[in-house]
């Protein structure tokens, strides 16, 4: 037998050398899927604290702040005002009948006690003449119960006639006395009222209505459907009547000076002062009532037109202003969205004072410190965290 045909005899050592570079490889092959399987796991961890905080970012509201502006101490005081005459008032008849004539129409100037028309009163006329005639009857009356009662009273002292007669003729005499009064009384009441057919100017001052002309049936007084004659003013001084601000109540005293501007007079200052205020502060509108007396002797400030009462002022403490887009108007009032220092949303209830158009006044409820929130959401809430970013055009 050849011993080139008989089969190979593997070593022991060279099979244990392969089992072990198979275990090896095989080591490394899980332990480099071992690494793969935690760097995907530490991957995906990241990427879900990355997604969670970029979600909490844009969750986050990311506001806009800004401070209140402090207004100046020396401050000009500028509200809105309607002239009012010093002194007006409707005229109506005390008597009835017809207009006979009028002779100032509207615009007239006139002068108190000046005539201003006539009426027609037939019958207080007729009513006069027969209260005097009934005077004059009462009067004869009156002289024959005098004589009468002289006589009686004569014949009783003689004992010539009762004494029940002597006392009936002077209770006569005094029945006609109390006749004559009556009709004296009716008579002058007749002729006060025949007097005021005659209409006269109760005041100096311009007429600004006629209401009635030649012919017109005028009742007396003013109720019901009785027309108004005329309407009379005093212009000169006129009546400014102005609603100041609480906030500036105690710096609108009797004295202070103002300067008026009409619409219709752009160019001209008027200068009066305040003459009275009501000395309480109306719970509405939270403002002081005020009047200020503006001589106008040439008549160019007319009533009822629109002015503007301007007031230099030295404000003790300086008031604050915001821009009117950094307030929320709700149905609970006006609130501001004021952040505090760690990003919390605290809705501040803001009291208001003048309106300056882009911005406005606030009297109360925010110090200068203040970090408002510019165009605040409506859907912004009490206590809702923000991110703030300072405004690059802050206060």
């Amino acid at each position: 037998m050849d011993l080139t045909e008989l089969p190979a005899v593997k070593s022991p050592g060279k099979a244990s050398y392969f089992r072990g570079r198979i275990r090896i490889v095989c080591t490394l092959i899980a332990a480099l899927l071992l690494a793969i399987v935690i760097l995907e796991t530490i991957s995906r961890v990241a990427e879900h604290r990355a997604l969670a905080k970029e979600t909490k970012t844009l969750a986050t509201m990311t506001v806009v702040v800004i401070h209140p502006k402090r207004e100046a101490a020396q401050q000009e005081l500028v509200l809105p005002s309607t002239l009012q005459a010093y002194t007006e008032s409707p005229i109506y008849a005390r008597t009835n009948g017809y207009l006979r004539k009028w002779y100032h129409d509207i615009g007239s100037r006139v002068n108190k006690g000046e005539l201003l028309a006539d009426i027609e009163t037939p019958e207080i006329d007729q009513e006069l003449m027969q209260a005097r005639a009934s005077r004059e009857q009462a009067m004869a009356q009156k002289q024959i119960a005098e004589t009468s009662a002289q006589r009686w009273d004569a014949l009783r002292k003689m004992d010539a006639v009762a004494q029940q007669e002597t006392d009936e003729r002077t209770s006569g005499y005094v029945q006609a006395q109390a006749n004559l009064a009556a009709a004296v009384a009716n008579v002058r009441r007749l002729e006060q009222l025949e007097s005021f057919k005659h209409i006269f100017a109760p005041f100096s001052g311009v007429l600004t209505k006629r209401n009635v002309d030649i012919g017109a049936l005028i009742n007396a007084g003013n109720t019901g459907s009785n027309t108004e004659l005329f309407d009379l003013a005093r212009t000169d001084p006129i009546r400014v009547y102005v609603s100041v601000p609480e906030a500036y109540a105690a710096l609108i005293r009797p004295g202070v000076r103002a300067t008026i501007e009409a619409n219709s007079l752009p160019e001209k200052h008027f200068a009066g002062d305040v003459v009275r205020n009501s000395d309480a502060i109306d719970p509405v509108t939270r403002t002081l009532l005020s009047e200020i007396d503006v001589p106008n002797d040439n008549g160019e400030l007319l009533p009822g037109a629109y002015a503007q009462v301007h007031f230099q002022l030295q404000v003790k403490t300086p008031m604050l202003s915001l821009p009117v887009n950094a307030l929320l108007f709700r149905a609970e009032g006006v609130r501001a969205a004021v952040v505090d220092d760690n990003g919390r949303v605290r809705l501040q209830p803001v009291a208001l004072g003048r309106d300056y158009g882009l911005e406005v006044e606030v009297t109360g409820g925010l110090s200068a410190n203040d970090a408002i929130v510019l165009n605040p959401s409506d859907s912004l809430e009490d206590g809702q965290q923000v991110a703030v970013h300072q405004s690059p055009g802050m206060h």
